[in-house]
């Protein structure tokens, strides 16, 4: 497909009920509206892994073309450089903490940007690289992970996590259910800080959504016998 051709079929993959849904949730225009389950059904397999258009579409700041564009992009060919702009240009948290984490996640770059980010003054790219971490945790087999790396970043967030921004909170919370229910060496120390931090406040705008508690999250991962189950991609 060419890009006037899936810029197209968005358009008409689109309506108002889910573009003010999205809306509310924080994105911004311009978007289309469109679910995410059409996304994959009638756009993906026909996209592809094309890099070109991949990389043309979340250039063109629809939030529909950027979320395709993650879902489309091959991550271990994105350039440092690149995985850099998309974070810059992410706009809100559907774009920063899903398409550009999950995509930086799979990439060589991976924990170098996790590293970077999450000391980053602004919000969502600091949850960008939270974000990284998690997915790249879901991933990766435990013995390529760096222990003592994981376990200083729970200790950050069991002394900080009530402090910081408010979505950073989101995805920290995400981070400690992410090492209980993926990395099994530090499952009971996450399961412990799970336990430390309790509830995690966050507005989440106009909507429905909840924060997770961490404990609970990784105790029905527990009983479905999922801890240390990694997945063979985090990009969805």
């Amino acid at each position: 497909m060419t890009y006037d051709e899936v810029m197209t079929k968005l358009s008409e993959l689109g309506n108002e009920q889910t573009k003010n849904t999205l809306l509310r949730h924080g994105a911004s225009e311009p978007l289309y509206g469109v679910k995410i389950g059409d996304l994959k059904k009638h756009l993906v397999k026909k996209v592809k892994k094309d890099q070109d258009l991949a990389l043309e579409l979340y250039n063109s700041g629809n939030n529909d073309a950027m979320y395709l564009a993650g879902l489309c992009v091959s991550p271990q060919q994105m350039t440092k450089e690149q995985l850099q702009n998309w974070v810059k240009q992410a706009n809100w948290y559907m774009i920063s903490e899903y398409s550009v984490a999950q995509v930086t996640a799979e990439s060589q770059f991976s924990l170098e940007l996790a590293r970077e980010w999450i000391a980053s003054t602004s919000e969502n790219i600091a949850c960008a690289g939270w974000s990284v971490f998690s997915n790249y945790l879901s991933i990766t087999p435990d013995e390529l992970i760096d222990q003592d790396e994981i376990k200083k970043l729970l200790a950050k967030v069991e002394h900080t996590i009530h402090d910081e921004r408010n979505r950073v909170r989101y995805v920290m919370n995400g981070f400690v259910i992410s090492v209980g229910a993926y990395y099994e060496p530090l499952h009971a120390e996450a399961k412990r800080i799970a336990g430390v931090i309790g509830k995690v406040k966050v507005n989440m705008g106009n909507t429905a959504c909840k924060v997770p508690l961490a404990k609970e999250y990784i105790e029905k991962m527990e009983k479905k016998e999922l801890i240390g189950k990694k997945r063979k991609t985090c990009i969805c």
